[in-house]
Protein backbone atom coordinates (compact mmCIF):
# COMPACT_ATOMS: atom_id res chain seq x y z
CA UNK A 1 0.00 0.00 0.00
CA UNK A 2 2.80 2.39 0.92
CA UNK A 3 4.66 1.93 -2.39
CA UNK A 4 1.41 2.73 -4.27
CA UNK A 5 0.96 5.97 -2.31
CA UNK A 6 4.58 6.93 -2.96
CA UNK A 7 4.10 6.23 -6.67
CA UNK A 8 0.97 8.40 -6.71
CA UNK A 9 2.85 11.29 -5.12
CA UNK A 10 5.67 10.83 -7.65
CA UNK A 11 3.25 11.05 -10.56
CA UNK A 12 1.58 14.11 -9.02
CA UNK A 13 5.01 15.71 -8.61
CA UNK A 14 5.89 15.04 -12.25
CA UNK A 15 2.59 16.51 -13.45
CA UNK A 16 3.03 19.54 -11.16
CA UNK A 17 6.54 20.22 -12.48
CA UNK A 18 5.35 19.80 -16.06
CA UNK A 19 2.46 22.23 -15.57
CA UNK A 20 4.78 24.70 -13.87
CA UNK A 21 7.15 24.45 -16.85
CA UNK A 22 4.25 25.06 -19.26
CA UNK A 23 3.20 28.15 -17.30
CA UNK A 24 6.76 29.54 -17.30
CA UNK A 25 7.16 28.95 -21.03
CA UNK A 26 3.76 30.55 -21.71
CA UNK A 27 4.69 33.61 -19.66
CA UNK A 28 7.99 33.93 -21.54
CA UNK A 29 6.23 33.64 -24.90
CA UNK A 30 3.62 36.17 -23.80
CA UNK A 31 6.30 38.65 -22.69
CA UNK A 32 8.20 38.10 -25.95
CA UNK A 33 5.17 38.47 -28.25
CA UNK A 34 3.40 41.29 -26.45
CA UNK A 35 6.34 43.07 -24.88
CA UNK A 36 9.82 42.57 -26.31
CA UNK A 37 8.99 41.91 -29.98
CA UNK A 38 6.75 44.99 -30.43
CA UNK A 39 9.40 47.22 -28.85
CA UNK A 40 12.07 45.80 -31.14
CA UNK A 41 9.78 46.55 -34.08
CA UNK A 42 9.10 50.11 -32.92
CA UNK A 43 12.72 51.10 -32.47
CA UNK A 44 14.35 49.16 -35.33
CA UNK A 45 13.94 50.61 -38.81
CA UNK A 46 15.77 47.58 -40.22
CA UNK A 47 13.23 45.18 -38.69
CA UNK A 48 10.35 47.29 -40.02
CA UNK A 49 11.78 47.15 -43.55
CA UNK A 50 12.47 43.43 -43.39
CA UNK A 51 8.91 42.63 -42.31
CA UNK A 52 7.37 44.99 -44.86
CA UNK A 53 9.42 44.09 -47.93
CA UNK A 54 10.26 40.44 -47.10
CA UNK A 55 13.08 40.67 -49.64
CA UNK A 56 15.00 38.06 -47.63
CA UNK A 57 12.44 35.46 -48.75
CA UNK A 58 14.14 34.03 -51.83
CA UNK A 59 11.83 31.89 -53.87
CA UNK A 60 11.73 29.92 -56.01
CA UNK A 61 15.04 28.46 -54.90
CA UNK A 62 17.80 27.57 -57.32
CA UNK A 63 16.46 29.66 -60.21
CA UNK A 64 18.90 31.23 -62.66
CA UNK A 65 17.23 34.58 -63.33
CA UNK A 66 19.48 35.12 -66.33
CA UNK A 67 17.60 32.29 -68.07
CA UNK A 68 13.81 32.96 -68.14
CA UNK A 69 13.29 29.71 -70.04
CA UNK A 70 14.06 27.77 -66.85
CA UNK A 71 10.64 28.79 -65.48
CA UNK A 72 8.82 27.96 -68.71
CA UNK A 73 8.87 31.32 -70.48
CA UNK A 74 9.61 31.15 -74.18
CA UNK A 75 10.62 34.21 -76.18
CA UNK A 76 12.18 36.21 -73.36
CA UNK A 77 15.49 37.86 -72.64
CA UNK A 78 17.18 38.83 -69.40
CA UNK A 79 18.96 42.18 -69.19
CA UNK A 80 19.91 44.85 -66.69
CA UNK A 81 19.11 48.54 -66.39
CA UNK A 82 21.19 50.93 -64.32
CA UNK A 83 19.16 53.72 -62.76
CA UNK A 84 20.25 57.32 -62.33
CA UNK A 85 21.01 56.37 -58.70
CA UNK A 86 23.46 53.76 -60.04
CA UNK A 87 21.30 50.80 -58.99
CA UNK A 88 21.40 47.76 -61.27
CA UNK A 89 17.90 46.39 -61.94
CA UNK A 90 17.34 42.82 -63.17
CA UNK A 91 14.75 42.83 -65.96
CA UNK A 92 12.97 40.47 -68.38
CA UNK A 93 11.50 41.35 -71.75
CA UNK A 94 8.86 38.82 -72.85
CA UNK A 95 7.58 38.78 -76.42
CA UNK A 96 3.92 38.44 -77.41
CA UNK A 97 2.83 35.09 -78.79
CA UNK A 98 2.62 36.40 -82.36
CA UNK A 99 6.36 37.17 -82.37
CA UNK A 100 7.40 33.75 -81.09
CA UNK A 101 8.36 31.43 -83.91
CA UNK A 102 11.13 29.04 -84.80
CA UNK A 103 13.65 31.85 -85.22
CA UNK A 104 13.67 33.81 -81.96
CA UNK A 105 15.74 36.99 -81.78
CA UNK A 106 19.40 36.17 -81.24
CA UNK A 107 20.68 39.45 -79.85
CA UNK A 108 19.87 42.15 -77.31
CA UNK A 109 19.51 44.63 -80.16
CA UNK A 110 16.96 42.54 -82.06
CA UNK A 111 14.85 42.06 -78.92
CA UNK A 112 14.94 45.80 -78.23
CA UNK A 113 14.05 46.56 -81.84
CA UNK A 114 10.85 44.53 -81.45
CA UNK A 115 9.97 46.64 -78.42
CA UNK A 116 10.79 49.89 -80.24
CA UNK A 117 8.52 48.87 -83.10
CA UNK A 118 5.76 47.39 -80.94
CA UNK A 119 2.25 47.61 -82.33
CA UNK A 120 0.62 45.53 -79.61
CA UNK A 121 0.13 46.82 -76.01
CA UNK A 122 3.12 46.73 -73.66
CA UNK A 123 2.65 45.76 -69.99
CA UNK A 124 5.03 46.81 -67.22
CA UNK A 125 4.61 44.57 -64.16
CA UNK A 126 5.43 45.73 -60.61
CA UNK A 127 5.43 42.82 -58.16
CA UNK A 128 4.55 42.56 -54.48
CA UNK A 129 6.82 41.74 -51.55
CA UNK A 130 8.90 38.56 -51.20
CA UNK A 131 10.20 36.37 -53.98
CA UNK A 132 11.33 37.79 -57.31
CA UNK A 133 10.24 38.18 -60.93
CA UNK A 134 10.38 34.38 -61.39
CA UNK A 135 7.81 33.54 -58.68
CA UNK A 136 5.25 31.08 -60.02
CA UNK A 137 2.08 33.20 -59.75
CA UNK A 138 3.89 36.05 -61.51
CA UNK A 139 5.03 33.74 -64.30
CA UNK A 140 1.43 32.59 -64.77
CA UNK A 141 0.38 36.19 -65.32
CA UNK A 142 3.21 36.87 -67.79
CA UNK A 143 2.13 33.81 -69.75
CA UNK A 144 -1.44 35.12 -69.83
CA UNK A 145 -0.21 38.46 -71.17
CA UNK A 146 1.83 36.56 -73.74
CA UNK A 147 -1.21 34.57 -74.89
CA UNK A 148 -3.15 37.83 -75.18
CA UNK A 149 -0.38 38.95 -77.54
CA UNK A 150 1.06 41.67 -75.31
CA UNK A 151 4.68 42.64 -74.77
CA UNK A 152 5.78 42.31 -71.13
CA UNK A 153 8.51 44.01 -69.10
CA UNK A 154 8.99 42.78 -65.53
CA UNK A 155 11.77 43.58 -63.10
CA UNK A 156 12.98 43.27 -59.51
CA UNK A 157 13.27 46.30 -57.26
CA UNK A 158 16.55 46.93 -55.49
CA UNK A 159 17.49 44.13 -53.06
CA UNK A 160 15.14 41.67 -54.80
CA UNK A 161 16.22 38.91 -57.17
CA UNK A 162 19.51 39.71 -58.85
CA UNK A 163 19.11 43.49 -58.62
CA UNK A 164 21.69 45.39 -56.60
CA UNK A 165 21.52 44.77 -52.87
CA UNK A 166 21.18 48.35 -51.67
CA UNK A 167 19.18 49.96 -48.89
CA UNK A 168 15.42 49.51 -49.20
CA UNK A 169 12.89 52.29 -48.66
CA UNK A 170 9.58 53.36 -50.12
CA UNK A 171 11.23 56.06 -52.23
CA UNK A 172 13.95 53.60 -53.24
CA UNK A 173 11.52 51.17 -54.90
CA UNK A 174 9.52 54.13 -56.26
CA UNK A 175 12.63 55.57 -57.91
CA UNK A 176 13.59 52.17 -59.38
CA UNK A 177 10.11 51.70 -60.83
CA UNK A 178 9.89 55.26 -62.13
CA UNK A 179 13.20 54.82 -63.91
CA UNK A 180 12.06 51.59 -65.60
CA UNK A 181 8.75 53.13 -66.70
CA UNK A 182 10.44 56.23 -68.09
CA UNK A 183 12.93 54.00 -69.92
CA UNK A 184 10.05 51.99 -71.37
CA UNK A 185 8.15 55.11 -72.47
CA UNK A 186 11.27 56.34 -74.25
CA UNK A 187 11.89 52.99 -75.96
CA UNK A 188 8.30 52.48 -77.14
CA UNK A 189 7.98 56.17 -78.09
CA UNK A 190 4.20 56.13 -78.63
CA UNK A 191 4.32 53.23 -81.11
CA UNK A 192 2.05 51.20 -78.78
CA UNK A 193 0.01 51.84 -75.62
CA UNK A 194 1.76 51.13 -72.32
CA UNK A 195 -0.11 49.66 -69.35
CA UNK A 196 1.19 49.33 -65.80
CA UNK A 197 0.14 46.36 -63.65
CA UNK A 198 0.80 46.40 -59.92
CA UNK A 199 0.12 43.54 -57.52
CA UNK A 200 -0.20 43.82 -53.72
CA UNK A 201 2.70 46.02 -52.53
CA UNK A 202 3.25 46.77 -56.22
CA UNK A 203 -0.09 48.59 -56.26
CA UNK A 204 1.31 51.05 -53.73
CA UNK A 205 4.47 51.37 -55.82
CA UNK A 206 2.69 51.85 -59.15
CA UNK A 207 0.14 54.33 -57.76
CA UNK A 208 2.91 56.48 -56.31
CA UNK A 209 5.00 56.35 -59.51
CA UNK A 210 2.09 57.29 -61.77
CA UNK A 211 1.11 60.14 -59.47
CA UNK A 212 4.64 61.56 -59.73
CA UNK A 213 4.76 61.22 -63.52
CA UNK A 214 1.28 62.69 -63.96
CA UNK A 215 2.55 65.95 -62.44
CA UNK A 216 4.80 66.18 -65.52
CA UNK A 217 1.96 65.21 -67.86
CA UNK A 218 3.46 61.76 -68.46
CA UNK A 219 0.81 59.05 -68.37
CA UNK A 220 0.56 55.44 -69.50
CA UNK A 221 -2.58 54.24 -71.27
CA UNK A 222 -3.93 52.55 -68.15
CA UNK A 223 -3.26 51.09 -64.71
CA UNK A 224 -4.29 47.71 -63.31
CA UNK A 225 -4.26 47.34 -59.51
CA UNK A 226 -4.45 43.68 -58.47
CA UNK A 227 -5.25 42.98 -54.79
CA UNK A 228 -4.57 46.55 -53.66
CA UNK A 229 -4.70 48.20 -50.24
CA UNK A 230 -5.66 51.82 -49.67
CA UNK A 231 -2.66 52.70 -47.48
CA UNK A 232 -0.05 50.82 -45.49
CA UNK A 233 -1.42 51.89 -42.10
CA UNK A 234 -4.76 50.20 -42.82
CA UNK A 235 -3.09 47.17 -44.40
CA UNK A 236 -0.92 46.62 -41.31
CA UNK A 237 -3.96 47.06 -39.05
CA UNK A 238 -6.19 44.69 -41.02
CA UNK A 239 -3.61 42.03 -41.84
CA UNK A 240 -4.60 38.65 -40.33
CA UNK A 241 -1.40 38.46 -38.29
CA UNK A 242 -2.23 41.79 -36.63
CA UNK A 243 -5.59 40.68 -35.29
CA UNK A 244 -4.17 39.40 -31.98
CA UNK A 245 -2.50 42.77 -31.38
CA UNK A 246 -4.69 45.45 -32.96
CA UNK A 247 -7.05 45.85 -29.99
CA UNK A 248 -4.22 46.43 -27.55
CA UNK A 249 -3.85 50.10 -26.52
CA UNK A 250 -0.24 50.34 -27.73
CA UNK A 251 -0.81 48.85 -31.19
CA UNK A 252 -0.90 52.08 -33.20
CA UNK A 253 2.01 53.64 -31.25
CA UNK A 254 4.23 50.56 -31.51
CA UNK A 255 3.35 49.15 -34.94
CA UNK A 256 1.68 51.70 -37.21
CA UNK A 257 3.20 55.02 -36.19
CA UNK A 258 6.87 53.96 -36.59
CA UNK A 259 6.26 52.92 -40.21
CA UNK A 260 4.59 56.24 -40.92
CA UNK A 261 7.38 58.19 -39.21
CA UNK A 262 9.98 56.31 -41.26
CA UNK A 263 8.26 57.24 -44.54
CA UNK A 264 6.88 53.73 -45.14
CA UNK A 265 3.38 54.81 -46.05
CA UNK A 266 2.32 53.68 -49.55
CA UNK A 267 -0.70 55.98 -49.45
CA UNK A 268 -2.43 54.89 -52.65
CA UNK A 269 -5.69 56.51 -51.54
CA UNK A 270 -3.90 59.86 -51.73
CA UNK A 271 -1.80 59.25 -54.85
CA UNK A 272 -4.64 57.80 -56.90
CA UNK A 273 -6.32 61.19 -57.14
CA UNK A 274 -3.39 62.51 -59.18
CA UNK A 275 -3.35 59.66 -61.70
CA UNK A 276 -4.78 60.71 -65.06
CA UNK A 277 -5.10 57.40 -66.90
CA UNK A 278 -7.99 54.92 -66.52
CA UNK A 279 -7.69 52.54 -63.56
CA UNK A 280 -8.96 48.97 -63.15
CA UNK A 281 -9.01 47.49 -59.64
CA UNK A 282 -9.14 43.68 -59.35
CA UNK A 283 -9.76 42.06 -55.97
CA UNK A 284 -10.88 38.64 -54.74
CA UNK A 285 -13.34 38.45 -51.85
CA UNK A 286 -11.32 35.65 -50.22
CA UNK A 287 -8.02 37.52 -50.18
CA UNK A 288 -6.47 36.65 -46.81
CA UNK A 289 -3.43 38.91 -47.16
CA UNK A 290 -4.98 42.20 -48.28
CA UNK A 291 -8.63 42.13 -47.19
CA UNK A 292 -11.17 42.89 -49.91
CA UNK A 293 -12.49 45.78 -47.80
CA UNK A 294 -9.23 47.68 -48.36
CA UNK A 295 -9.60 47.37 -52.13
CA UNK A 296 -13.10 48.77 -51.76
CA UNK A 297 -11.77 51.65 -49.65
CA UNK A 298 -9.28 52.47 -52.40
CA UNK A 299 -12.03 52.30 -55.03
CA UNK A 300 -14.25 54.63 -52.99
CA UNK A 301 -11.40 57.08 -52.41
CA UNK A 302 -10.58 57.07 -56.13
CA UNK A 303 -14.21 57.71 -57.02
CA UNK A 304 -14.42 60.66 -54.65
CA UNK A 305 -11.17 62.16 -55.95
CA UNK A 306 -12.15 61.68 -59.60
CA UNK A 307 -15.76 62.82 -59.32
CA UNK A 308 -17.31 59.35 -59.68
CA UNK A 309 -16.16 59.04 -63.29
CA UNK A 310 -17.03 55.45 -64.19
CA UNK A 311 -14.82 55.64 -67.28
CA UNK A 312 -11.85 56.61 -65.13
CA UNK A 313 -12.21 54.16 -62.23
CA UNK A 314 -13.52 50.59 -62.47
CA UNK A 315 -13.47 47.69 -60.04
CA UNK A 316 -13.92 43.96 -60.60
CA UNK A 317 -15.08 42.00 -57.56
CA UNK A 318 -14.14 38.31 -57.79
CA UNK A 319 -16.40 35.97 -55.86
CA UNK A 320 -14.80 33.90 -53.11
CA UNK A 321 -16.26 30.73 -54.64
CA UNK A 322 -13.41 30.77 -57.18
CA UNK A 323 -10.85 30.37 -54.37
CA UNK A 324 -8.30 32.66 -56.02
CA UNK A 325 -7.23 34.48 -52.85
CA UNK A 326 -4.36 36.93 -52.96
CA UNK A 327 -2.12 35.49 -55.68
CA UNK A 328 -4.18 33.73 -58.29
CA UNK A 329 -6.49 36.24 -59.92
CA UNK A 330 -4.43 35.34 -63.00
CA UNK A 331 -6.53 32.13 -63.11
CA UNK A 332 -9.88 33.93 -63.10
CA UNK A 333 -11.84 32.68 -66.11
CA UNK A 334 -13.12 36.12 -67.09
CA UNK A 335 -9.78 37.89 -66.66
CA UNK A 336 -8.72 37.75 -70.35
CA UNK A 337 -11.99 39.39 -71.40
CA UNK A 338 -11.72 42.03 -68.66
CA UNK A 339 -8.14 42.88 -69.66
CA UNK A 340 -8.88 43.03 -73.38
CA UNK A 341 -11.96 45.23 -72.91
CA UNK A 342 -10.10 47.62 -70.61
CA UNK A 343 -7.10 47.76 -72.96
CA UNK A 344 -9.31 48.48 -75.97
CA UNK A 345 -11.25 51.25 -74.20
CA UNK A 346 -8.17 52.84 -72.63
CA UNK A 347 -6.04 52.68 -75.78
CA UNK A 348 -8.62 54.72 -77.66
CA UNK A 349 -8.46 57.46 -75.04
CA UNK A 350 -4.68 57.45 -74.59
CA UNK A 351 -2.95 60.61 -75.70
CA UNK A 352 0.73 60.71 -76.72
CA UNK A 353 3.07 61.33 -73.79
CA UNK A 354 4.93 64.63 -73.76
CA UNK A 355 8.63 64.01 -73.39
Amino acid sequence: MVPVIIADFWYIGVIYRFLLWIIKVSICIYIFLLGLLPLVFRYSYQVQKKILFLNFVHWPLGIDLSKPETVGIKGARNFYLTTDENVKIGTWQILPQSLINESLPESEESYEALLRNATRPVFLYMHGNSGNRASSHRVELYQLFQRLNFHVICFDYRSYGDSDNVDLSEMGVINDSKFVLEWLIKIVNNSAPIFVWGHSLGTGVSSHVLAILASNDVNPAGLFLESPFNNLADEITEHPLAQIFKHLPWFHWVIVQPLYNNQLRFESDRHIGKIQCPIMILHAEDDNVVPFSLGEKLFNAANELHGYNIEQIQMTRIDSSYGLGHKYICRYKDLPRIIENFVTQSSKKAMPNKN
